[in-house]
């Protein structure tokens, strides 16, 4: 891990996630009646209500639909998330102007070419070990963890104490 990265975290206020392939391990269970089924981490899910306990904003954007998602997601206190979203970018620079958040305050973790604009864009880059090769070039951290399996928890989890919030004592 790099020195510039660890300074980055300094910075951080916002986490901005994709969904399929990052809290999700991008498979999809098909029932019968055509209903698409995802697991979560929950590990992930800990550090998401954790930084939202210590003031921290959480934004997910996703190009995918589904009715459970944004039910897990809101349970965790999630309040800004996007699903079915054609153009994630200017979402995503709709809603962080509304909050007033600077794009290196935002680290972003994505995992294939539809999340390209978003690593770009986000003043901190990263994705999980199993991302797309283009992802993982335009990354300034990939983490040890595939998607579904702990990657959004590698990344508060170094956020938090970076910054000193991740304490349990």
């Amino acid at each position: 891990m790099s020195d510039n990265f660890k300074e980055r975290l300094k910075k951080v206020s916002t986490f901005v996630l994709d969904v399929d392939g990052v809290l999700t391990n991008g498979q999809l269970i098909i029932l019968p009646e055509g209903e698409l089924l995802r697991s979560m981490n929950i590990k992930d899910g800990f550090a998401m209500k954790h930084a939202l306990n210590n003031g921290y904003n959480i934004i997910i954007i996703s190009g995918g639909k589904s009715e459970g998602v944004p039910k897990r997601l809101s349970k965790l206190g999630v309040k800004h998330i996007y699903m079915e979203c054609k153009d994630k970018l200017s979402q995503l620079k709709e809603i962080s102007s509304e909050l007033e958040i600077a794009t290196d305050k935002m680290l972003f973790m994505g995992d294939d070419l539809p999340d390209i604009e978003l690593s770009n864009y986000c003043g901190v880059a990263t994705c999980p070990a199993d991302a797309c090769t283009e992802i993982k070039e335009k990354s300034i951290y990939m983490s040890t963890k595939k998607g579904g399996e702990g990657c959004v928890r590698d990344v508060i989890e170094q956020t938090l104490k970076v910054q000193d919030k991740w304490n349990f004592n």
